[in-house]
């Protein structure tokens, strides 16, 4: 890939994709928050309250992890962790959270809506509308619910009403259609945090923005440990995909980095998976053209993944044109070999990964096997896995 990437352009497209397609309702307010997210970026205030709330509030930097045992047993490669279990909340998703809630304050509003699928969204949601005294009501599938119950009542404890979604399979894309009606419904007053690199104009953008913060940290980070500021390649788990872009995009110019995205392959991918962007095709879900998982008849397919994170049948739409110019590879790993990573790393290095995470881990051992033998591999470690006990409990 050529150096110089610059998207998206200002329609919100990444090549064909993104774009904003909604009812004319929310036209107005997508504008609206794309001018109060310029106008508060380009603002030296919000950049000092922002970075502030990120070092005080929720404990960035944070740190970058060498994995000597995980590397050793891997036979190939020096692997880093990017360490955004270590976040308050437990994931990466509070960093999003943190820029959108003081969006939503500079817009005067009132009230906040968000969906959620492994609950890691919802919380962090709960927890900054909390710290800043807003009523927030989170939408997640009732399947959801049930394999996430310790997130739910996380977010009742902080004060957020759950809502749950009962239509279609009871996931986070049913979730995400029952927060859209709601924010169509009441548009004036209130603020919909979407949680990932999804959805209409602006939102993949600014998402990417608040998240990038992961990748420009491992550049200082990498220079302090190896003396340089690139790793050979790049790893992380993709379900709408912000994580990974969070840790992709600062090197997205870098020629010489490969970039891995990990999907939920599920049950394998000639059964129920989430590999959207391995066995997906062009469409329109959520605002925004994308690759989707969806029948011969278009109709959105159910997605399946035993990690309720990467549980969706859509992606992000910048991942999908980074797929498009070849300048991610994207892999995609079962639920058996994400269980298997769970275990790895958490008796290699004493640290217990989220089921998304996980699948990031079982691919390592086919990555390193493309790489040279003292190749710095990072991968993000974009949750933890507390809230995935008993479902690996049930599964080990």
């Amino acid at each position: 890939m050529t150096m110089g990437y610059d998207a998206p352009d200002q329609n919100g497209r990444f090549g064909p994709y993104g774009g904003a397609f909604v009812p004319e309702i929310l036209i107005p307010e997508l504008h609206a928050v794309q001018e109060a997210f310029e106008r508060s970026w380009a603002d030296p205030a919000f950049q000092h309250q922002y970075l502030s709330l990120l070092h005080t509030y929720v404990g960035r930097p944070t740190a970058l992890t060498f994995a000597e045992r995980l590397s050793h047993e891997l036979g190939r490669g020096q692997i880093y962790l990017k360490r955004e279990d270590l976040c308050h909340t437990g994931a990466h998703k509070i960093n999003n959270t943190i820029g959108q809630i003081l969006l939503a304050l500079q817009m005067g509003k009132t009230r906040i809506i968000a969906e959620t699928g492994a609950g890691q969204h919802g919380v962090a949601t709960a927890t900054v509308a909390a710290r800043f005294g807003l009523q927030c009501i989170v939408y997640m599938g009732a399947e959801d619910m049930d394999r996430q119950a310790l997130n739910v009542e996380r977010m009742k404890l902080l004060g957020a009403e759950v809502r749950p979604a009962t239509s279609g399979s009871q996931t986070l894309k049913d979730a995400t259609n029952e927060a859209i009606r709601d924010w169509v419904s009441n548009p004036t007053d209130t603020f919909y945090i979407i949680g990932s690199v999804v959805g209409p104009h602006p939102y993949p953008m600014m998402v990417r923005t608040f998240h990038k913060i992961i990748g420009e940290e491992v550049q200082t980070q990498l220079q302090e440990k190896v003396q340089r500021s690139t790793p050979d390649a790049v790893v992380a788990c993709v379900g709408g995909g912000s994580n990974a872009i969070g840790i992709f995009y600062p090197f997205i110019n870098a020629p010489d980095v490969q970039m891995f995205g990990v999907e939920a392959a599920g049950e394998g991918l000639h059964g129920k998976h989430a590999a959207t962007l391995t066995l997906g095709e062009v469409g329109v879900l959520h605002g925004a053209m994308s690759y989707l998982l969806q029948d011969q008849e278009g109709q959105i397919s159910l997605a399946h993944s035993v990690s309720a994170g990467l549980d969706y049948p859509g992606v992000g739409p910048e991942h999908s044109y980074l797929k498009d110019l070849g300048r991610v590879h994207y892999l995609s790993e079962t639920d058996d070999a994400a269980l298997k990573g769970v275990s790895l790393l958490s008796r290699t290095e004493g640290i217990i990964p989220a089921l998304e995470t996980a699948h990031a881990i079982a691919a390592l051992e086919t990555i390193v096997h493309q790489m040279e033998n003292d190749a710095v591999i990072v991968v993000n470690c974009s949750g933890r896995g507390d809230k995935d006990m008993q479902t690996i409990m049930d599964h080990l």
